[in-house]
Formats: C-alpha cells, structure tokens, sequence
C-alpha cells in the first residue's frame, strides 16, 4: 500500500471550446465544436485554413496589463489556467509552507509566435532591435516561473518538454514529487499556442493536418473512417495535486484520486506510432500497475484520438491487446473532437475531463462519428454524452519521439 496517496483539489481550463472549468467542462457534456476559421493570422498561403482558436480570451483578467504584455500567448494561457485551479483549490499559500508547494508547467513547442514576430523584426529591422523580453517570452520553462513568482510557489519548479506528451508528463511527475514526500501540493499541466504561421505551416508540411476546408466543423473526427489529420488547437490545462492528508487538513474539496502512471517510449520512428500501438500498451499496463488497478476496474479511456489514421487504429489495437474482451465493455472518447490537438497542452486538458468524467459519471462523447472503421471497433461513445458511474479511467497522451503517458484516476473514498 502506498504510504503518501495524491488527490486532485483544483482545475483550471481556457480551451476552444470555453475559458473557464465550467464553460469547458459544459461544453464536453453538450458536445461543442471549437474548430473555425483561423483568425490569428492571414490564410491565404497556407493548405489548411482552420484550427481551434480560444476565442474572448482577454488576459488582463489574470495578469497586469504590462505584464500580460511581456508574456507569449502560451504563457498567458498557463497563467490564467493556474489561477482558475489554484482559486478552485481554495490553496492560500501564504498559510501553507510555500517550501514544499511547486510547479511543474510544460509546452510542446512554448512561445513559437514571440520567435516568429521577433525574427521578422531582426529581418526588417536589424538585431538591435530585438525585444529584451524576447529570449524570457520564448522558452518553454517561464510558465511555471510566472506563476511560481505569481503565487509565490517556492518547491519544485520546472517545465516538461514531450511534444504531445507534455502536459501529462508534468502532471505525472507532479504525482512522483508527491509521492516521494519532495512536495506537499503541486501545480501542473500544459500550455499550448501554436497556431501560427509557421506552426500551421510545419504540420502542413507534415501532411498530418486535416484539410477539410470546406467543412471545418466535421473536420476533427477521430476513430472516424473518413478522418484526414488532426486540427490544431490551443489553451491550457492545469491541476492541483495535493498530499491527501495535507487537502483533508485544509478542507479542500477532492474531485478524485491520482492512482497511477505509465511512462514509455516507442523506439521506433520520430512521428509514426509504433506498429500496432505496442508502446502505449506498455504505458497503460505500467499504470493499471502503478495504480493497483484491475483491467475491469477501468471504465472510460479518454483517448489520444487525435483524427489520424495511423494514430487511431493504433491506440485501438493497443487497447483491446491490454483489456482483452473487456476492451468492449469500455467506453472510449476522444475529447480532440471537439477541442482540436493542443498539442503540448492537450494531456492537461485531457486530464481534467477524465478527472470530471469519473467524478459526475458522465463520459464526453466522441463528436463527427458517422462512419465506422473495421480497424477502430471499440465503442467510442459516438456523438452524445453518456451516463455512467465508474470507478476508474485512464488519460492517454502520445508523442513524436514516440513518447507515451497514461495517467490513472480514481474516485475518491475516505
């Protein structure tokens, strides 16, 4: 038996399908499409014309305005979901040991619009006029700085970098710092802004885009026979874990257990998944694992889902290669139907709706389901939410590298 278990005691969302816990949360129930035209910048060289925008965010609800000014649009993001989960957490720091309280906030590609804008300034205008915020706007790891300087969070504090693994990746080793007794409580998840030009334009290149242009709504798809790429998102994705007894002394309010992980590689290919999605099966065994959890105990997947072909019947056939026949009693979504990929953003995000699926027993459906795949056969929870109690499930994120995560998540019980 594990001598420290980890609780989760706050939530923090701003994706393209709402900029708030609650609008997001209501928006997976109610199946919300929050793919449209690309409105961040001019189209008009680009194959694909369409992504998941955040859309009314305003950042000076979070921040001062002249800092908000000297932070990349992933960073704003970080820091306003931070806020959102640590004001849900009701986590007063400054009663706390801010000692033993950290931060760990990664990105897949981190301020990739800052670079692009500045390096057109260097082109035009000559590299003494390169912005003095540029390098601190840039990297990855200022996120969680921001918001340890924000919040005065003094325990471990750095970023995760895993492509599409990202945000479960510091979630994960949140859990780790945890359970080691290195941190009381952690703040965590991902950050993702990178629907840019030269964003759109790399996964373009990539062929791994959808390039529905002209049906953007049906575009994002996944298990789908028709399915043609993912579709770009953005936002952020950020929980508290905490030390129960550190949350039960405190009052806090427990939405679930963090039970478990499995981390893994693919060795294989730098973007292609693994034949027969080999890796991820060895993720999700190492949680069920780590978890002390059944096969049968588990009742939803939120899947990694992402609207390829290669990614979809991969994950499929690593989950029925773990579960067996109870591959088909589980229900499994892919929440990036209606939220996009947000790429290094998505395993926080992903998170807080398996987090919330096993906490009010409703389970996200997986939206533009119409035409079943011979590889994909599993019950995908096509199109409209469903009701059901479980006792566990399972957050699946894969990246290029062949980098994999499964996290576990259990109801909470005294």
């Amino acid at each position: 038996m594990k001598q420290r278990r980890v609780v989760i005691t706050g939530l923090g969302a701003v994706t393209p399908i709402g900029n708030s816990l609650q609008e997001f949360w209501q928006g997976l129930k109610d199946g919300r499409n929050g793919v449209g035209p690309i409105t961040l910048f001019d189209t008009k060289d680009h194959v694909t014309k369409f992504a998941a925008e955040v859309k009314g965010f305003e950042p000076t609800n979070y921040i001062d305005k002249k800092e908000a000014r000297r932070m990349d649009r992933f960073c704003q993001f970080a820091v306003a979901a931070s806020k959102m989960a640590i004001d849900d957490a009701k986590l007063d720091v400054k009663s706390l040991d801010a000692n033993r309280i950290g931060c760990i906030i990664g990105s897949g590609i981190g301020g990739f619009s800052t670079f692009e804008d500045q390096f057109e300034t260097y082109l035009q205008k000559g590299a003494q006029r390169v912005s003095p915020f540029f390098i601190p706007m840039m990297i990855i790891d200022i996120a969680a700085g921001h918001v340890a300087i924000i919040h005065g969070l003094k325990g471990p504090n750095y970023a995760t970098v895993s492509a599409c693994a990202t945000g479960s990746h510091a979630i994960g080793d949140a859990f780790i710092l945890i359970e080691r007794g290195d941190a009381d409580a952690m703040v965590c998840g991902g950050a993702e802004a990178g629907i840019c030009r030269m964003g759109v334009a790399g996964f373009n290149s990539l062929k791994a885009l959808s390039t529905r242009n002209d049906d953007p709504l049906r575009a994002s798809r996944p298990f789908d026979k028709e399915r043609d790429g993912f579709v770009m998102g953005e936002g952020a994705g950020v929980v508290v874990l905490e030390e129960l007894s550190h949350a039960l002394k405190r009052g806090a309010t427990i939405y679930g257990e963090m039970a478990g992980i499995g981390y893994t590689d693919d060795a294989y290919h730098i973007t292609a998944p693994a034949e027969g999605g080999e890796g991820a099966a060895r993720a999700m065994i190492l949680a069920l694992k780590d978890a002390e959890l059944k096969p049968e105990d588990i009742g939803y997947i939120n899947a990694h889902g992402t609207s390829t072909e290669y990614n979809d019947k991969n994950e499929s056939a690593a989950v029925k290669s773990v579960f067996g026949d109870h591959a088909y009693k589980l229900l499994v979504s892919s929440t990036k139907s209606m939220t996009g990929h947000l790429l290094g953003a998505a395993g926080g995000v992903e998170f807080i709706a398996t987090t919330l699926a096993v906490k009010e027993g409703v389970i996200p459906p997986t939206i533009n389901y119409e035409f079943p795949d011979e590889n994909c056969d599993l019950n995908y929870v096509p199109n409209k939410a469903v009701e059901r109690k479980i006792k566990a499930a399972i957050s699946n994120t894969f990246g290029f590298g062949g980098h994999n995560t499964c996290l576990a998540v259990k109801g909470y019980e005294p």
